[in-house]
């Protein structure tokens, strides 16, 4: 990670921002971790007084938080407009800072304390605690009670505010995702988001500029994260919603970031071939990185559980790593059982693949080679912690593949298959280039059971098991959601 002066001129095109983002998810994670060590002091005091949030405002804000209302901003209105009173001004950069404090291993807890000595402590909110819907369904409601009552502080903060994330991709995600709510609502403005990385492989991390690990020299780090989060420039990510129609009856355990839903819009362009089942099961979510099916969603299946039953084995990413890629051995990966049949072993024994590519408004069938065992859909250029699977194409192969230079906000996202796990480690080390399959703007998958049972998915990093149907067929479909994240770029 680069330690030069941060610049806050915006980054003018999208290629600019692709520029950034490869160069950061191809920095070392040791340099990343030193991060903050160098460049000029930040004074502790002058990042304060830029950052804070008018005590007023702030404390309104926590209330209406807890007690899930915005009743009581008249009152504290009231009393900061009172006569004799000072007026109100805005701070330069407020900031709020969203905090998985179970990640970073031992140092969770202590970056929580050391952002609330660097801030008003009702800005820095525990997830544990307030949830970043809650906190966009009462606490930016407040800021905008008090602009509706003539509040011009508020108002401004509310205009200025940005958003920092401590945690894993999945926090990222989270966080991006209610965020995101406000577009849907017609609450403008977007607020931007910055990442401290807390997490394993922090690809969303990596993809902004803001480094693959925790700093080594966290403290001093903390202050430099918290200046470019006020001043960065602001880029934009594509998300994508995922919608699955399954057959009804199966029980499915998902993550947070899949939830049930009463109908499924699939794409009426797009006939399905064969009968419908009688009652139907939905589930919506949205991702930002990536979505696969099979072998490596296994494996992070098998992980997560483990991790779950038996946490004191992962103290921290590096630990993590070394347990993952154990697991990766043990589920057969890299050593599939003699016994089983190695043709049952491909995806296109289950699935097939419809996309709409580059340029293109009709859908059609993509062939799914039979030695590909995962799929993934990629739509960073930062994944398995860091490494580049699409790669970075040359024209004259872009051109005859009917593809365009892959960006994080082109509308488009990247298919790609890996064989197995000796397949995946040589992509991961760039030594061969992953099986390029398709590049879309929008994709339908089509499961159905036949030999298996069930299928394995994961969604940034969150897996959940599949369950499938011999009968009917499982849809998932997979479309650019119509705005886009703000981000702010760490470098």
């Amino acid at each position: 990670m680069s330690s030069s002066e941060l610049t806050t001129t915006n980054l003018s095109s999208s290629s600019t921002t692709a520029s950034s983002t490869r160069s950061s998810s191809s920095s070392s994670s040791v340099i990343d971790s030193i991060w903050g060590c160098t460049g000029s002091t930040i004074h502790k005091e002058d990042l304060r007084k830029r950052i804070t949030i008018p005590e007023y405002l702030r404390v309104a804000m926590r209330e209406a938080i807890i007690n899930k209302d915005v009743d009581s901003v008249k009152r504290h209105y009231d009393m900061a407009y009172a006569d004799g009173s000072e007026t109100p001004i805005a701070s330069e950069s407020p900031i709020v800072v969203f905090i998985n404090a179970k990640s970073g291993g031992r140092h969770g807890p202590e970056l929580k304390a050391r952002l609330q000595d660097l801030m008003g402590e009702e800005q820095v909110f525990d997830l544990k605690d307030v949830k970043p819907n809650e906190f966009v369904q009462y606490g930016l409601s407040c800021l905008e009670k008090f602009a509706a009552l003539g509040d011009t502080c508020a108002k401004e903060t509310r205009e200025k505010l940005r958003i920092v994330a401590a945690g894993g991709d999945g926090t990222v995600g989270w966080v991006l995702g209610c965020l995101g709510e406000l577009k849907t609502q017609g609450r403008n403005p977007l607020p931007p988001t910055g990442i401290i990385p807390l997490g394993t492989g922090n690809d969303l991390s990596r993809s902004f500029g803001w480094g693959g690990s925790f700093p080594f020299n966290w403290k001093t780090a903390t202050k430099r994260i918290l200046d470019r989060v006020a001043n960065g420039p602001i880029c934009h990510l594509d998300s994508w919603d995922l919608v699955i129609s399954m057959p009804g009856g199966e029980a499915m355990e998902t993550p947070y970031s899949l939830k049930p839903s009463e109908s499924a819009s699939l794409d009426q362009e797009l006939e399905i071939d064969g009968e419908l089942p009688e009652k139907s099961s939905y589930y919506q979510g949205v991702f930002y990185n990536y979505f696969s099916i099979g072998m490596d969603a296994q494996v992070a299946y098998g992980f997560h559980h483990l991790r779950n039953e038996k946490p004191y084995l992962a103290q921290g990413p590096l630990s993590n790593k070394l347990i993952y890629s154990g697991y990766s051995c043990k589920q057969g990966w890299f050593f599939a059982p003699c016994s089983s049949d190695p043709g049952l072993r491909g995806l296109n024994n289950i699935l097939r693949l419809y996309v709409k590519k580059v340029n293109s408004s009709k859908w059609e069938q993509v062939p799914i080679p039979s030695s590909v065992r995962s799929i993934v859909t990629l739509n960073l250029p930062s994944y398995g912690s860091g490494r580049n699977p699409w790669g970075n194409l040359k024209p004259n192969y872009l051109e005859k593949k009917g593809f365009v230079e892959a960006h994080a906000d082109d509308g488009y996202i990247e298919i790609f298959g890996l064989k197995h796990g000796w397949h995946a480690s040589m992509v991961m080390v760039e030594l061969i280039s992953a099986k390029h399959i398709a590049q879309a703007s929008a994709i339908r998958f089509e499961l159905r059971g036949g030999e298996w049972k069930e299928a394995y998915m994961q969604m940034d990093g969150e897996p959940w098991k599949q369950p499938m149907n011999k009968e009917f067929s499982t849809f998932i479909e997979i479309k650019r959601v119509p705005f886009q994240s703000a981000m702010v770029h760490g470098e």
